[in-house]
């Protein structure tokens, strides 16, 4: 079985809003065992939208229409989908009373054009709308014309979400064959989206049912998603379990993740386990650094602080780094990136330190010290290691290169 998810309004066009009620409904969709095949977003219509209706109900056995099912007039999407069926629309008096009994219970007088929510596409099932004016409707088309599952539901993410997992999960339910999907996601860290492809895709293309995609994640990660359908759960997920495990002998410790945590998370994990702490010192980066790892709830665990280092004077003053390191070597440098670890490793007191410095850019490089040049440094109090890389991207990419190689780096140390 799949579905196809359309979402309505001109606004969706618009640099302005964002449709998230898809994400929803499609993970609610893949555990009722149905694919989504086809995302749609389009504008307030009429004809657009009998032209995208006839086509998703064209390719797809479970069709959604989010949104446009208000008062104005511009809200077309009753219309729209009885004209596709050939079937009228009828005005139900208990839907109007209703919405008139809401409005008094305000102090407010409807307005006409709000009985419009009364009409229903013969032959659907109403959806009532708890947390708002709109109903939703359910059709199941078994004739002469087809097989199909058609839903209308409310664009507001609060009412559309309660109309599904109230009204609609029990009634596909029922209707939709027992399948199951089981989803695994391995994250590889510090490589390239093309080496993943090149090492990964003889393996997964000998699996069989098993669909992967390769994604570029944040800058630093490339995600491998693998997706298998069956009649049971155990099945389904034994078949990406099996795909996952050789796909982690190919790339071990690499794979920082195989359930989807992020690299900080992952980071994170091992730092308690070990009930090590952390400090940084970052130049280059700008907090970035100390921003991912403290976005991870209780980090206060084992992430101590650090300081931003931009100017020499507070590399010497805030992280102890030797005046004559800097005029010797630059401020760009293994030595000084060891100096910055080591120093706010001793300053805080933590068990381990990082220290960055690079150049991030526009400016600043040389041919000897290009754009993307960045040493990241970990010292543990015994030794200090030091990683050189030169990243590609524009500042922001290579500052969050940067930001991932330093964690990679403490997760190594941990493993």
């Amino acid at each position: 079985m799949n579905a196809e998810i359309i979402a309505i309004g001109s606004e969706l066009l618009t640099p302005f809003r964002q449709d998230t009620n898809s994400l929803f409904l499609t993970a609610q969709l893949n555990r009722l065992g149905v694919e989504v095949s086809f995302k749609t977003i389009v504008g307030d219509r009429l004809s657009d939208l009998v032209r995208v209706a006839r086509t998703a109900l064209s390719r797809a056995d479970v069709v959604i229409f989010m949104g446009g099912l208000g008062p104005t007039e511009d809200d077309l999407t009753r219309e729209c989908v009885a004209e596709v069926l050939g079937r009228p629309l009828q005005r139900h008096a208990r839907i109007v009373e209703d919405l008139r009994a809401r409005f008094a219970a305000r102090g407010w007088k409807m307005a006409e054009n709000n009985e419009r929510q009364g009409d229903v596409i013969a032959g659907a099932e109403i959806l009532d709308n708890k947390r708002g004016s709109a109903p939703g409707q359910f059709l199941h088309i078994d004739d002469e014309n087809g097989n199909a599952i058609i839903i209308l539901l409310p664009g507001p993410p609060h009412e559309l979400t309660a109309m599904f997992e109230e009204n609609c999960v029990e009634r596909l339910q029922r209707l939709l064959p027992a399948k199951y999907i089981a989803i695994r996601e391995l994250k590889i860290g510090m490589l390239g989206e093309s080496m993943v492809d090149k090492r990964a895709a003889p393996i997964y293309k000998a699996a069989q049912g098993i669909e992967t995609t390769i994604l570029a994640g944040s800058p630093g990660e490339v995600q491998l998603h693998l997706r298998a359908q069956a009649d049971s759960m155990e099945e389904a997920q034994k078949r990406v379990d099996a795909l996952a495990s050789l796909l982690e002998d190919e790339f071990e410790d690499a794979v920082f993740s195989s359930k989807g945590e992020s690299l900080a998370q992952i980071v994170g994990y091992y730092l308690g386990m070990r009930e090590a702490t952390l400090a940084v010192a970052e130049s280059c980066t700008g907090g970035l650094l100390a921003e991912t790892i403290t976005s991870i709830p209780g980090s206060s665990r084992y992430f101590l602080g650090g300081a931003v280092v931009y100017d020499n004077s507070v590399k010497i003053t805030l992280a102890g780094v030797p005046p004559l390191l800097i005029a010797e070597h630059g401020a760009v440098s293994k030595q000084v990136a060891a100096a910055l670890a080591e120093g706010i490793r001793a300053q805080c007191k933590s068990t381990f330190g990082i220290g960055i410095t690079g150049i991030a850019g526009p400016g600043g490089g040389s041919q000897e010290k290009p754009v993307g040049l960045v040493f990241h440094a970990l010292a543990d109090g015994k030794d200090t290691e030091v990683v050189e890389r030169t990243f590609p991207g524009d500042r922001d990419r290579i500052r969050h290169w940067a930001t991932q190689q330093a964690l990679d780096m403490v997760r190594r140390k941990l493993m």
